[in-house]
């Protein structure tokens, strides 16, 4: 979502790094330009004055103009000032000292919640939490079924509504299962509408005031913009937030609702929604997301990811077979799905320092697209072809080809980056350098 800000500010900052000097005209004539890029991304404008207020009192001092390398201190500077706009660190939902924890979502009608309430519930319950999802949302069709069915998929258990109840009766009947059953936290799913109007409003206060949560979550697309930073501001006036769960940031390109909330509402955005899987929500990092912005990638994120995908065990099987030499075409299919789950590869690439750029040059060459004709030539090959990929002849590759709907020449590309991948991955195993388990899993 950052890639086109991260162009303008790597323009921006080459500029200045080629500077031997600053001085108050260089400054400002970057600022200028550091303004229109945030303006462009629908970063809200006071907080664009804000930010470069503080950035340029900062960067006038003589310890910064006078210093070996002013463009440095001044990049440095605007990270140290984004990172405060965003909050500095990662606000986690503390869990209560006296369980079960409430977290109430509340929201416009298709933002997410239900979804969100899932992917919440799902990473506390693979932290080893006892998670309650409560369905409270009695307005929307089907909207109990759905949570259902996600519940079953995380694998924790839904209380839904019995006979003609409120939604604020539904509610105070989760906390007390909860209670009894020695829960840890509840999820409380409400209702939505599309435009937020007093009997929501009244409805929300209602469970808000009965069940007393611990947390109060606006979940809001992030793909509306500026809008979701005014539907937070009128959330927070009615029912009072905590903290805010942005959904849809995979299709928002210019990410500027992100970085307005915190100023504008003064409520931190605790988790980032970054796909439609239930696997796809990440604890929201000021930090990581300066840096990636500033086109410092977000190495931090990426191993995180890696170590999500791929289990200790499965690292130390990898490199036994590359140094054993066993490694085959199965196992480059099974590292190519690894990979997939990742994320997409413009994400990825932009968590490497420099990597925007290259995710642009990619955009348009779809690997994601490639990746399924590589899944696909290697289903059409027999176990003994991906086992001992030596074997596949002239008539084979044509036999594989016809199967997969491909050429011959794309087989002849997939084996020979099969060769490649195996000698290169050889190499990071070998004694020379770090096994590939101890790279992931490095204490």
């Amino acid at each position: 979502m950052w890639n086109a800000l991260t162009s303008k500010f790597e323009a921006i900052f080459k500029r200045l790094r080629g500077r031997g000097l600053l001085d108050e005209a260089a400054v400002t004539d970057v600022l200028r330009e550091v303004r229109l890029a945030l303006l462009e991304a629908d970063v809200h404008y006071a907080v664009v004055k804000t930010l470069l207020e503080s950035v340029k009192a900062r960067a006038l001092t003589q310890e910064v103009l006078q210093s070996l390398t002013p463009g440095q201190q001044v990049i440095k500077i605007v990270w140290e000032e984004l990172c405060a706009l965003m909050g500095q660190s990662h606000r986690p939902i503390q869990l209560a000292p006296n369980p079960p924890t409430v977290v109430m979502l509340v929201g416009l009608q298709g933002a997410g919640k239900t979804t969100t309430a899932a992917k919440i519930a799902r990473a506390f319950h693979a932290d080893g939490r006892r998670v309650l999802l409560a369905a409270a949302d009695l307005k929307r069709p089907a909207a109990i079924r759905q949570l259902e069915v996600l519940g079953e998929q995380v694998g924790v258990p839904v209380h839904a509504p019995s006979g003609e109840q409120t939604p604020e009766a539904v509610c105070r009947a989760a906390v007390a299962r909860a209670d009894r059953g020695n829960i840890d936290l509840v999820v409380l799913d409400t209702a939505g509408r599309l435009q937020i109007d007093e009997e929501l409003m009244g409805e929300l206060v209602a469970i808000r005031e009965s069940v007393r949560p611990h947390e109060v979550l606006l979940v809001a697309d992030a793909m509306t913009g500026q809008a979701a930073v005014s539907i937070a501001e009128r959330f927070n006036q009615g029912v009072g937030v905590t903290g805010i769960v942005l959904t849809k940031t995979e299709g928002d390109a210019r990410g500027g609702a992100m970085l307005s909330m915190l100023a504008v509402t003064g409520k931190p955005i605790k988790y980032v929604g970054v796909g439609e899987a239930l696997a796809a929500l990440e604890p929201f990092h000021p930090e990581r997301a300066a840096s990636r912005i500033l086109g410092m990638g977000d190495v931090a994120g990426l191993v995180e990811r890696a170590q999500e995908v791929l289990s200790r065990d499965d690292a130390r099987v990898l490199d036994q077979k590359l140094r054993s030499d066993s490694f085959t075409l199965d196992d480059f299919g099974a590292q190519l799905q690894q990979v997939k789950k990742l994320g997409s590869f413009s994400d990825l690439l932009g968590m490497i320092p420099g990597g925007a750029k290259l995710a642009e040059r990619v955009a348009d060459k779809s690997p994601e697209r490639d990746l399924v004709r590589i899944e696909a030539m290697l289903s059409s090959m027999t176990p003994r072809e991906r086992r001992s990929p030596e074997v596949i002849n002239g008539s084979r590759r044509k036999r594989i080809a016809r199967g997969s709907g491909t050429t011959v020449q794309e087989i002849n590309q997939l084996l020979k980056q099969f060769a490649q991948a195996k000698k290169m991955m050889k190499t990071l195993s070998g004694p020379r350098g770090r096994s590939l388990a101890a790279r992931l899993f490095s204490a």
